[in-house]
């Protein structure tokens, strides 16, 4: 089903998105398709069937090519960015959490979880 939110990490504090993904030991099926963003650049290492967008490198240009790649990959993953938005409409993810920490991962499961809720109806 398109957006619904499968797994969701958490780190202590602010973590890059990446780093968060390798400390989690997250698996992927050899054969399933990753298409991740620009800061996921290193993920092929761990997972040899993933695309990433090409990076502008110093001051040369990405060719037509690339930039085609790229909107193709962004094409995808624009459902992922909605997913990631709608979680943010709550607010516990855009700002500073006030609450208990340990009850922080069980909030954001429970929200997620009314998300998809509201997906299939």
């Amino acid at each position: 089903m398109k957006g619904t939110i499968y797994c969701v990490r958490m780190g202590k504090g602010r973590q890059h998105d990446f780093r968060l993904f390798k400390e989690s030991k997250t698996s992927f099926h050899p054969q399933l398709n990753v298409k991740a963003d620009r800061g996921y650049q290193g993920i092929g290492k761990l997972h040899g069937n993933s695309e990433v967008p090409y990076k502008r490198r110093g001051k040369q240009p990405l060719t037509q090519e690339q930039k085609r790649y790229n909107r193709s990959i962004s094409q995808e993953r624009v459902v992922v960015e909605h997913a990631i938005r709608k979680l943010k409409i709550f607010r516990i993810l855009s700002e500073r959490y006030r609450n208990r920490r340990k009850r922080f991962g069980l909030r954001v499961n429970l929200i997620a979880g009314i998300l998809n809720y509201e997906l299939q109806n």
